[in-house]
């Protein structure tokens, strides 16, 4: 099976990977960072010693993992830690984020010379993988050569359950080799085990994101001054939002600027290479539009702000009144709502949920947030928001009070980093 498995991945490589890979680095410069993939200088500094290895696929889980890899350079100062992701824009969070905490790498392709030299060079003494990623010829590789491997955070959606259910047998052999679950939910426990994870490895530990966010003391004054906004002025995000939500979040926007005139728009795609999309569809409207890189500088006073970075999104929530969060009024499954929510903001989103379908059920019975339908649904709520100052405040209240209630998850995922990764030592 896994010599199947490995034919097919190499011509998804071939066939797929490598092509827009190279379409990318021809037409936006994007580095393709080939030996790293390959598993060639892999060297985490420490010459031939050992170190502590933790994956985060892109921004989203680089970002989570922040806790984590203060955690394990906490209980393990000795080890060098060395963060791997796959996309280049996780790769920035990385950099940033972990200076001098950890160094960078990029993961390697799963073939098995790949991940055998990328393993041989790395050395690692155990490695944290975030929200399942599940790599079968590496984590074969990491079994054969006696390294503990922990998913943290764990999650598997609708859809990936579905495929995996297709593949059972195989996927039993791969999740032997993974030493210990620590999985977001009882249903996300539940089918870890059914796809053959065995039950004493498995344990529900809630989700890293819940924890309370601590921002650096004047980071939401110092957004509205990069922003231009003043303190008094009623500002709305939609963040992660995808193609087809972007018209409608400009639809809401007018039907709410009809009641708040002042109002100010920031608009996160989720994918930041789409901000000139997404600046073309401000400007059919006839409305001025500015993206976050071009800021601080002279602007129109009510231009759309688009925010074209990486890594900012959850900090830049702090300015807002009230927050929609996207991939949801289109059928692709939501996004992390709880960040707006610890940050005390009420929050909407669309009736697509299914990748964040306990956090949105958290929210809504917590009486935190409110579901829309489409720009009309969606403006009308906003206004009826914005005009309510109380309301957006006990909303937001009740977001944070049941977000930040089921706190707990890195502390007991650190507790089993001693337990199964490396005895003997503890949060």
């Amino acid at each position: 099976m896994y010599a199947l498995y490995t034919a097919a991945a190499g011509a998804a490589l071939a066939l797929v990977w490598v092509p827009l890979a190279l379409v990318r680095r021809l037409r936006k410069g994007v580095p393709l960072h080939a030996a790293e993939r390959l598993g060639l200088g892999a060297r985490d500094g420490s010459g031939s010693g050992r170190c502590g290895w933790l994956h985060a696929v892109s921004v989203g889980e680089a970002i989570a993992a922040a806790p984590l890899v203060d955690g394990l350079r906490r209980l393990h100062p000795e080890l060098p830690l060395v963060v791997t992701t796959v996309t280049e824009t996780g790769a920035r969070v990385v950099r940033e984020r972990y200076a001098g905490l950890a160094t960078h790498r990029f993961f390697p392709l799963d073939l098995p010379w790949t991940v055998r030299r990328f393993v041989g060079a790395l050395n690692p003494a155990f490695l944290v993988c975030m929200e399942t990623e599940l790599w079968p010829n590496l984590l074969r590789a990491l079994a054969t050569g006696g390294v503990p491997v922990m998913i943290a955070n764990g999650r598997i959606s609708d859809r990936s359950y579905r495929g995996y259910r297709l593949v059972r047998p195989f996927m039993r052999s791969v999740l032997d080799c993974v030493s210990v679950f620590a999985m977001q939910s009882d249903e996300d426990a539940r089918r870890i085990i059914a796809l053959g994870a065995q039950p004493e490895r498995v344990v529900v530990t809630g989700n890293i994101k819940n924890e309370p966010v601590h921002d650096s003391a004047g980071a939401t004054d110092l957004w509205h001054r990069l922003l231009g906004f003043d303190a008094a002025r009623r500002v709305w995000i939609a963040g992660s939002t995808h193609r087809g939500e972007e018209a409608m979040v400009l639809d809401a926007h007018a039907l709410a600027r009809a009641e708040c005139h002042d109002l100010a728009l920031v608009i996160a795609p989720r994918h930041p290479e789409r901000a000139g999309e997404v600046l073309d569809l401000v400007a059919a409207r006839g409305w001025p539009a500015v993206r976050r890189s071009e800021l601080p500088r002279q602007r129109e006073r009510n231009a759309v702000i688009v925010l074209d970075t990486v890594g900012e999104l959850a900090t830049l929530y702090g300015v807002a009144d009230v927050v929609f969060v996207g991939g949801s009024l289109v059928p692709f499954g939501g996004h992390n709502m709880l960040e707006p929510a610890l940050r005390r903001k009420p929050v909407l989103f669309g009736p697509h949920t299914t990748n964040f379908r306990e956090a949105a059920a958290l929210l809504e019975s917590a009486g935190a947030a409110r579901v829309v339908r489409d720009g009309a649904t969606l403006g009308r709520e906003l206004a009826r928001l914005l005009g309510d100052r109380d309301l957006r405040l006990k909303l937001g209240e009740a977001g944070y009070e049941a977000v930040a209630s089921r706190h707990g998850a890195v502390r007991e995922t650190l507790d089993l980093v001693g337990r199964f990764l490396c005895p003997g030592t503890a949060a």
